[in-house]
């Protein structure tokens, strides 16, 4: 069963997260002091109403962990059932939903209390539930099954059970209720008339679409697509897809900050969370976290987000107040500042360095970075005074060096490519050519990578993205398939020695000839000929000869004949 952790076979230890590398200086990227051990393998992670609280599910260790928000601690570690992966809040904060994926239930949990008041079956491998908003009702996936659930909360028992197709996992519901939207990861998003409890919409996203996102007002729809590590972006008036945004390795959770204005994105495989700007489609930052990032929520007031760290078993607190919160010391970087009581705002300065203010309302401000060098302070000054809302990190442009293996297939592949270079932590985007990388890891001296597919072959210039900038100046070829037409002679005796001409196409880059997987000494003559010499052999009889190189490989017909006795 799909789950939303990476695969991991032995838990890690709860350690705090050690500040990351940016630019010309450390940056911490969480709040000091707050990461906060949980349990096992911790996924989903929820707040309640107000954001007083946190619920995080520990997979590993079947409990839910309750964080106090105010203090960052955890008051309480609730024992469940087997593999509970996510807790669904009722809109007054009374009623927590535990699905237990591995026993097929839901859990009722008193948030007073944090006792479970009753265990409700749901079928096989339930993942998440959402709570409609007048409290009535919950609507849980099943991912080992075709079904969502449908639970009367008055009475905890299914009342409905709603055909969806295979692989239910993230469920959300539209602010007035009229809806749920399930991700299925056979391929595809399903559309829930609450009304009727009927499917009147499937919506085609990208590959493996697995969690979900409404902005506050309900317009937009976010959608984490794990095969292809994009987010896709549905328009809910028309359901269609309006735009598609690439991350870094296999996303999972995503979540909505309370002014619409970004979207954050758990990437479990980079260890990062991308920020996505909602008006223009892009990633504006990819922020360093813990091990595993899975669960994520952002406070109700857009300063803080907490990130689940599944294989540290911690759960981190990162600052949102400014953001992004690095960028390049020729400035020009369009930054949100949020906080309180910031109306009437008459200067924002990084550092010494006066901001142009663009945009202000009382909890945010959107200024154009000056130029600056180093890590400053950011200060807002209104009517009330001045004070200190986060910190900005100049980075340094980045520079590449190096690309190894330089070539690889014009369809793709899943082969790990390791950019070298310097400043490159942070990176936001891998293009080759027109194509975009998938980013797997990152450090401040390489980028490593996955290539996707290319129009056809060649070789084309590879592009990092960081806050600081763009660089260039490496090639990456992207080669065809290579073809055998003809081994000549196809025949030759077991002590091998015999020296044949391999007639094909795409035979160049050619970098290894085996016969019947013996490596044999060869020459390039064209790209369409190679001449090879047969290694020995321990008996007689046909044997494949396999070319191989970065698009893979391909082979022909020999035949090892005995030699004459006496």
């Amino acid at each position: 069963m799909f789950a939303f952790t990476p695969n991991v076979s032995v838990p890690a230890q709860d350690i705090p997260v050690p500040a990351q590398a940016r630019g010309s200086g450390l940056r911490a990227d969480f709040v000091a002091g707050a990461v906060i051990p949980v349990g096992v393998l911790p996924q989903g992670l929820t707040l309640s109403p107000g954001g007083a609280r946190a619920y995080v599910a520990n997979r590993g260790s079947n409990t839910v962990s309750v964080i106090d928000t105010v203090t960052d601690t955890v008051t309480a570690t609730i024992p469940t059932g087997a593999g509970p992966s996510f807790v669904a809040i009722s809109p007054d904060g009374t009623r927590g939903y535990v699905v237990v994926a591995d026993d097929g239930l839901v859990s009722v949990l008193d948030t007073a209390t944090n006792a479970i008041l009753t265990n409700i079956p749901v079928g096989a491998g339930p993942a998440m539930a959402a709570v409609t908003p007048d409290g009535t009702r919950v609507y849980v996936t099943q991912q080992a099954g075709t079904t969502v659930s449908v639970i009367d909360t008055a009475t905890d028992t299914v009342t409905d059970t709603i055909p969806v197709g295979a692989g239910g996992t993230g469920v959300v519901i539209t602010p007035d209720g009229t809806r749920a939207y399930v991700a299925l990861f056979s391929g595809s998003v399903g559309v829930i008339d609450t009304a009727t409890n009927t499917v009147t919409a499937s919506l085609t996203a990208g590959d493996v679409p697995i969690l979900l996102a409404l902005t506050p007002d309900g317009t937009r729809l976010y959608v984490t697509n794990a095969g292809s590590s994009t987010v896709s972006v549905i328009d809910t008036a028309t359901n269609a897809v309006t735009a598609t945004i690439g991350v870094s390795a296999q996303p999972r959770f995503l979540a909505v900050s309370p002014d619409g204005a970004h979207v954050y994105v758990a990437n479990s495989s980079p260890d990062t969370v991308s920020v996505i700007d909602t008006a223009t489609h892009t990633v504006v930052e990819n922020i360093g976290v813990g091990d595993g990032p899975t669960g994520l929520a952002v406070f109700p007031d857009g300063t803080r987000a907490y990130v689940g760290n599944s294989n540290a078993g911690t759960v981190g607190v990162l600052a949102t107040t400014v953001i992004p919160d690095q960028g390049s010391t020729a400035g020009r970087a369009t930054v949100t500042v949020t906080g309180h009581h910031l109306a009437n705002a008459t200067a924002v300065r990084f550092g010494t360095a006066q901001a142009a203010i663009t945009a202000n309302t009382d909890t945010s401000l959107t200024v154009t970075g000056p130029a600056g060098s180093g890590v400053v302070p950011v200060t807002v000054t209104t009517p009330g005074g001045t004070g200190t809302l986060g910190t900005f990190y100049y980075v340094p442009p980045p520079a590449l060096t190096g690309i190894s293996p330089a070539s690889g297939p014009v369809a793709g592949s899943d082969q790990e490519i390791v950019i070298t270079g310097r400043n490159l932590a942070g990176a936001i985007d891998v293009y080759f050519g027109a194509t975009r990388a998938v980013i797997q890891s990152v450090s401040d001296g390489q980028v490593t990578v996955r290539a996707a597919g290319a129009p056809g072959p060649g070789g084309v210039a590879v592009t990092v993205t960081t806050a600081g900038g763009r660089a260039q100046g490496l090639t990456y070829t992207y080669v065809s398939p290579s073809t055998i037409t003809d081994v000549s002679p196809n025949t030759g005796p077991t002590s091998g020695g015999t020296v044949v001409t391999i007639t094909g196409s795409n035979l160049a880059a050619t970098d290894q000839v085996t016969f019947n997987g013996t490596t044999a000494p060869f020459e390039v003559i064209s790209d369409t000929t190679l001449s090879a010499t047969s290694p020995p052999s321990g008996a007689a009889g046909p044997v494949d000869v396999m070319v191989s190189g970065p698009a893979g490989t391909s082979t022909g017909p020999f035949t090892y004949v005995d030699g004459p006795e006496i």
